[in-house]
């Protein structure tokens, strides 16, 4: 038997390819380009490699091999992308091969392998695609407002949880608040619905306008670029050139395809609004209206937590079984950020209900004393 911290190190590379080859085998699947999906296959071939040398090595020393099976982060990572569509799970996974893309510079079994280079080609490809998925997805109700152009600074289901997670603590708040100044259940519940729907409906509305102006502004940016093309259509296309060199071709070949673009007026401002703006001018940040009706269902199914038990029971009954209720969602809301941090489930839910709990005793006090204050 080997060495119990070497074999220990074999099993944690192991796993980690284990889980990335289920990961992009997962996103492979759920792709509907089928040039996307091939990217995504060869990536999982590589990490099948990288398995089987670790196999190779724990054998070598001794170790037994266990079944391959992926953690239960990268299930559930794999269960949305195959699903919903890799766009969900894609900042997440390309976040982590990012950190981990260096991890077999200082493992002596790689020197000889090109394992390391291939970590890093992998983390270089997600990079890319992320940028091409945020450049497609302006405006997007889980985008915000930042410089002069949209970008989702992280990725869609993170943003999802992080909505139903404002609805939660904020509503629980409020209750806690209402409960604690001694109102009756009946009185609760009119005001958690209220909270719910202030709520929500703030919520949609900031969104709709934002949505609206990420697109008015994306609308003016472009008439400007049309505008300058309209008067020096060379520059214009020297920027394209240079632009397009940056990238990897060659002069003659991006003075090519740059003359091709300015024959037509309509591909030229196209292509200077993708690659000089980075800017979709056919999805221009997509519906407002689908802005604020996501945003308003997210928030409220998290505000609907703690006014439930209200709708069943009265008094004490109900103040302790909304306390319950939430804190069982904010652990599980906790547990689900896990999936794009990779922390310990414990952890972050546990930290995530201590929080969400402080805040409510807090409302709850301030809503005790005024109560008292009030009957005097």
């Amino acid at each position: 038997m080997g060495d119990r911290s070497e074999t220990a190190r074999y099993l944690e590379n192991w796993q980690d390819e284990v889980d990335s080859a289920a990961e992009y085998r997962a996103m492979a699947t759920g792709e509907p380009d089928p040039r996307l999906a091939k990217v995504y296959t060869n990536l999982a071939a590589m990490e099948e490699a990288h398995i089987a040398f670790w196999e190779a090595r724990l054998r070598t020393a001794g170790a037994p091999v266990p079944p391959r099976r992926p953690s239960w982060r990268s299930r559930v990572l794999g269960g949305i992308a195959r699903r919903f569509g890799p766009e969900l799970v894609l900042a997440t996974i390309a976040a982590k091969e990012a950190v981990d893309q260096n991890v077999y510079v200082k493992q002596p079994e790689t020197a000889t392998t090109r394992m390391s280079a291939q970590e890093r080609w992998h983390a270089k490809v997600l990079k890319q695609l992320v940028a091409t998925q945020r450049r497609g997805l302006e405006g997007s109700f889980l985008g915000r407002l930042e410089g002069r152009h949209r970008s989702v600074g992280g990725n869609a289901l993170r943003a999802a949880v992080l909505g139903a997670n404002d609805g939660l603590c904020s509503n629980l708040s409020l209750v806690m608040g209402v409960a604690g100044a001694s109102v009756d259940s009946h009185g609760i519940l009119i005001t958690g619905l209220a909270g719910l729907l202030a709520g929500a409906c703030s919520m949609a509305l900031g969104e709709w306008v934002s949505v609206t102006s990420s697109r008015e502004l994306a609308q003016r940016e472009i008439r400007i670029e049309s505008s300058e093309l309209a008067e020096d259509p060379e520059a214009e296309g020297e920027e394209l050139k240079l632009i397009y060199e940056a990238k990897g071709l060659s002069p003659s070949e991006a003075e090519t395809m740059v003359r091709h673009l300015l024959a037509d007026r309509a591909s030229a401002i196209d292509a200077l609004s993708r690659e000089e703006l980075g800017i979709d001018p056919k999805g221009l940040g997509g519906s407002a209206w689908e802005a604020a009706v996501t945003s308003f269902v997210l928030f409220a199914i998290g505000a609907a937590v703690p006014i439930l038990p209200f709708v069943v029971a009265r008094g004490r009954i109900a103040v302790a079984s909304s306390v319950l209720t939430s804190a069982i969602g904010l652990f599980v809301i906790g547990a689900a950020i896990t999936i794009f941090t990779g922390a310990p489930v414990w952890r972050s839910g546990g930290r995530q209900l201590l929080l969400g709990l402080a805040a409510a005793g807090a409302t709850f006090g301030v809503g005790k004393l005024i109560g008292m204050a009030m009957t005097g």
